[in-house]
């Protein structure tokens, strides 16, 4: 079964489960312990499947939703880097920020597996009863931290080797220390690490809102037992 299969059939069964709703009293084969377990389960193999995506090649560059641009800073200015010849250099650090984004991406796996292992049951119900983003917010609450310690020294190792990302260091510098520049964007390398984590959460969302809208779409014997006892 697919990683999106099997999130919809355990968050399908789960949410029934957990909040007590009448309509799944007929499940007894099923407890509280089988769909949090499960639900561990569908969430290790969807971020798994997401952090597989955002690490291959072009993980990040080929995908438009989450290609990390120049920073603004730069983006401002970019036409005018290309008037003056430094069209290669720009396109060469955009490439680069991503290539960088994609290598750091597989770190993420076992932080987000260990995650989900730590997960308690309330942590559990919230997920399942919560907002279309509700896993997706709690990966980010619990892994985040972590995760930006991972992929920083991986990004600044690729974008250590481009002249333009230098250059881009030394000015936003002088701007973050006289407030004109986020700290976020003070260096090429916190810029990308949270551009990189931005989209890997993206992703893992996009997947979590398309398994919520649409239980149905998972084929397992299960899902057609629960709906059945809901008739």
């Amino acid at each position: 079964m697919e990683a999106s299969q099997t999130m919809r059939t355990v968050l399908t069964c789960g949410v029934f489960l957990l909040i007590g709703n009448a309509a799944a009293a007929g499940i007894a084969d099923l407890s509280n312990a089988d769909a949090t377990s499960g639900l561990r389960q569908a969430l290790t193999d969807g971020s798994s499947a997401a952090v597989a995506k955002l690490g291959a090649v072009n993980g990040y560059f080929g995908n438009p939703r989450v290609k990390i641009p120049l920073p603004p800073s730069l983006k401002r200015i970019e036409s005018g880097l290309r008037l003056l010849g430094m069209r290669k250099q720009a396109d060469e650090l955009v490439l680069t920020m991503n290539r960088a984004a994609e290598a750091a991406a597989p770190e993420a796996k076992a932080l987000l597996i260990d995650s989900v292992k730590k997960m308690t049951v309330q942590d559990a119900k919230q997920i399942l009863t919560g907002g279309d983003t509700a896993a997706t917010q709690y990966f980010r609450r619990t892994t985040q931290a972590q995760l930006t310690a991972r992929f920083l020294p991986i990004v600044k190792k690729a974008t250590d080797r481009v002249g333009l990302a230098q250059q881009y260091n030394s000015l936003a510098g002088q701007g973050a220390s006289l407030g004109l520049i986020k700290e976020d964007q003070a260096t090429i390398e916190r810029y990308v690490t949270q551009k990189a984590l931005d989209g890997l959460y993206f992703m893992i969302g996009e997947q979590e809102k398309a398994f919520r809208r649409n239980p149905l779409g998972a084929s397992s014997d299960i899902v057609k037992r629960v709906f059945g006892a809901m008739r």
